[in-house]
């Protein structure tokens, strides 16, 4: 059996697909297994080896494609119609994953418009179609549960994964050391952001409990700039990464890490697939869509789990503003209470 799955989308988005990947690997040992993802996000499944070919379509912002990447697209359609697939799932809800699953020449193709319907021509195109509602279901379970539609996949899906074996230690690891506690202040939506001087009291707080803090961030200018700030803020107790990390090389720090306290981004996710014990803060996410997928974390938000907000909230214009540092500190307290209790002392 050969499989396609297409999830055009952002790069926590990508690692998302890992636990239906493996529920097809359980249920279907012999398949093949080909993941199609946007160019760039690539990095955060080269820890997943159930996966037998990961390929890339351009990415769709301006500034990152060039002029001939519409021959790298047709040279990916080419090798995708060699393939002959059996079951081909577009899991972006996007024109651009429809029309690779469409050209790619599968058997039966699939996708979900339970709360993005499809127009009559991508009806015709997706002979089956699933339509059951996600908007109250994490994102692993929507992805989960449109491909189980077609083929037998039993039971929940599993965690996340990027495998220990594919991590990569790095000069920050050593640096850092064992046990560090991980920061990930960055992101690229300004609504996302906790504020620089909540991080930089958390930091503190825990820098005075003998806690080494690594402040990790994004390629992005800005969240390099805002990861040194908060790191040199904290004192002599905190290092920044200045993005020199890999996917690869964040998960080995992750894997030896206390803990990881972060805004709603891709290192919460591969935070997940290390079983890192997480504290999330969201801000207008709701947070049952995207939440750490079954590893031990708290999340913190302004709003309910499905969004919801309150009349005081919705007068901010960042609602993650009114978590409080004290909130984060008791919601660290009782991550490492339950690790204790489950007999996990040694890793926190």
């Amino acid at each position: 059996m050969r499989i396609l799955l297409t999830k055009l989308k952002l790069i926590g988005d990508a690692l998302l697909i890992t636990p239906t990947v493996l529920a097809i690997r359980a249920r279907y040992p012999d398949a093949e297994i080909v993941v199609v993802v946007r160019k760039g996000t690539e990095g955060i499944l080269a820890g997943c080896p159930a996966i037998d070919r990961l390929l890339t379509a351009a990415a769709p912002e301006g500034k990152r494609r060039g002029r001939l990447n519409w021959l790298d697209d047709f040279r990916l359609i080419i090798e995708l119609r060699k393939k002959r697939f059996d079951y081909a799932f577009e899991l972006s809800d996007g024109d651009r994953g429809r029309w690779i699953c469409a050209l790619a020449r599968a058997r039966v193709r699939s996708t979900n418009a339970g709360v993005l319907p499809l127009n009559f021509f991508w009806k015709r195109v997706f002979g089956r179609v699933s339509d059951f509602g996600w908007l109250r279901m994490h994102r692993v379970e929507k992805d989960f549960l449109t491909v189980a539609h077609e083929i037998d996949l039993t039971g929940t899906p599993p965690p996340l994964c990027f495998e220990r074996e594919r991590a990569e230690t790095s000069q920050v690891a050593i640096k850092a050391g064992a046990k560090c506690i991980v920061f990930n202040p960055g992101s690229r939506l300004p609504e996302k952001l906790w504020p620089e001087e909540s991080w930089v009291a958390l930091g503190r707080e825990l820098a005075k409990r003998g806690c080494r803090i690594v402040v990790n961030t994004g390629p992005a200018a800005d969240e390099i700039a805002l990861g040194v700030r908060i790191a040199d803020a904290i004192g002599a107790g905190a290092i920044s990464t200045k993005s020199s990390l890999t996917w690869a090389q964040l998960a080995h720090l992750l894997y030896s890490a206390r803990l990881l306290v972060t805004v709603d981004t891709a290192a919460m996710h591969l935070a997940a697939a290390c079983q890192c014990p997480t504290v999330a803060l969201f801000g207008l996410v709701p947070a049952g869509q995207w939440r750490p997928w079954k590893s031990p974390s708290r999340v913190l938000t302004a709003l309910g789990e499905w969004g919801e907000i309150a009349a005081e909230d919705a007068r901010h214009e960042r609602p993650i503003e009114r978590v409080a540092t004290e909130n984060v500190l008791t919601a660290i307290a009782e991550l490492e209470a339950e690790a204790s209790l489950r007999g996990e002392a040694a890793r926190i």
